[in-house]
């Protein structure tokens, strides 16, 4: 939009606060012929507030002498009032007093002007003072669009996140396996998603995936990858193969096709007769498994994820392993939002740390969930609540 059509929205409007009808036909003779100004005067100055809240003038001409109210006060007035504090005020005078200009100027006038004025200086300074708050106005009105856009947006994101939780999964409390997981998300929608299931009475799937970047687009490519999870929509696919999974999550979702978006993942499959866990992982941080011949005498090992991201290149092949599970093991999968943290001190949180963390029991106090206590370990490090990047964990326990 040009300046003159921005302009336009807003047309010049003078409100002349005069007691003397002379003066007010001398300002409105001046004014005529100026198609973009419009004119207003005011003789009762106990009205005058009054007015400019009705008209909403884009500049005011106050004489300083009147009956009933002192100009200065009138000026000190109108500076009170949140809806003409920024109104330019031009103070008219019979004669050049400094003391009084000085005054004019401390109580908020934005000119002084010895009446009558030539025409064209008069004009002049209208305009000058009113594209000003012309300006003022426009830029105020577009932070308040702006405002109003980021709400509704932040709403529609908050939407978009309420159902992207919904698509989680509920926790399994009974059973041979028990699952629990807890899901931190950040101040942006983001693109982590996990999930398990049975896939037949022999097999069950678990996994966790985490999108690049923020976002509605990183949201609906992870609902979009978990779907065809759940559903094993995946063409000529066993869902039982890990390797095979990822090969085929990676043609289906080349970024070039996504935006340029990529997500990482690591899958594993359970086989319940052997206690086999076979997994296989793209760009994911490894799993953590926490086994050992009682709750009391436990060691950690990493079910690592060496297979490149989801999506940057065709056909590419994923290794996968084995793990076998002992009599009272535990799996924790978790997005790299569980330690990609920065310290108050402004350092970030080695990797390092974050394993011999999770490796340091208890691991069955149900007074303090494991996954619960490192929420908690994050926060203190960081000093504050909020996560820069969403935190997804899944804790799943395999009973013998």
């Amino acid at each position: 939009m040009s300046n003159d059509a921005q302009f336009a929205a807003h047309k010049i409007t003078v409100l002349l606060i005069d007691d003397q009808a002379m003066i007010g036909e001398a300002v409105r003779r001046m004014l005529v012929g100026e198609a973009d100004i419009e004119f207003h005067a005011c003789r009762d100055a106990s009205r005058a507030l009054e007015e400019a809240l009705r008209i909403r003038p884009t500049v005011i001409l106050q004489d300083l002498v009147m009956p009933d109210v002192d100009g200065l006060t009138l000026v000190k007035n109108f500076r009170a009032r949140e809806e003409t504090r920024d109104i330019p005020m031009i103070v008219l005078s019979t004669k050049e007093e400094p003391a009084v200009k000085a005054e004019a100027f401390s109580l908020g006038a934005n000119d002084y002007i010895v009446k009558l004025p030539d025409r064209l200086e008069l004009i002049a300074r209208i305009r000058y003072h009113s594209r000003g708050y012309i300006a003022l106005l426009q830029r105020n009105e577009a932070y308040a669009a702006l405002e109003e856009s980021q709400k509704r947006l932040s709403d529609e994101i908050r939407q978009a996140e309420r159902y992207v939780e919904s698509l989680l999964p509920e926790k399994l409390t009974k059973g041979e396996i028990r699952t629990d997981w807890r899901f931190v998300p950040s101040a942006e929608l983001g693109g982590d998603s996990f999930g398990y299931h049975w896939l037949d009475d022999e097999h069950f799937a678990f996994y966790l995936l985490d999108v690049s970047g923020h976002g509605v687009g990183a949201a609906l490519l992870s609902v979009s990858a978990m779907n065809a999870l759940r559903s094993q929509a995946l063409p000529s696919t066993d869902f039982r193969d890990p390797s095979q999974v990822l090969h085929a999550l990676n043609n289906a979702f080349q970024m070039d096709q996504q935006n340029g978006l990529y997500f990482t993942i690591w899958y594993g499959v359970f086989h319940k007769p052997t206690r086999v866990v076979r997994y296989s992982g793209g760009g994911h941080p490894p799993a953590v498994l926490i086994d050992g011949p009682s709750p009391a005498e436990t060691t950690l090992t990493m079910l690592e994820s060496k297979g490149p991201m989801i999506g940057a290149i065709t056909d590419m092949e994923y290794d996968q392993a084995d793990a076998t599970l002992g009599p009272c093991a535990r799996i924790y999968l978790f997005s790299d939002g569980a330690y990609e943290i920065e310290k108050a001190d402004g350092n970030l949180w080695p990797f390092g740390e974050f394993i011999e963390f999770m490796g340091r029991g208890p691991f069955d106090d149900p007074a303090s969930p494991k996954m619960d206590a490192l929420i908690a370990h994050d926060r203190a490090l960081m000093g504050k609540d909020d996560f820069a990047d969403d935190l997804s964990m899944v804790e799943l326990t395999f009973e013998s």
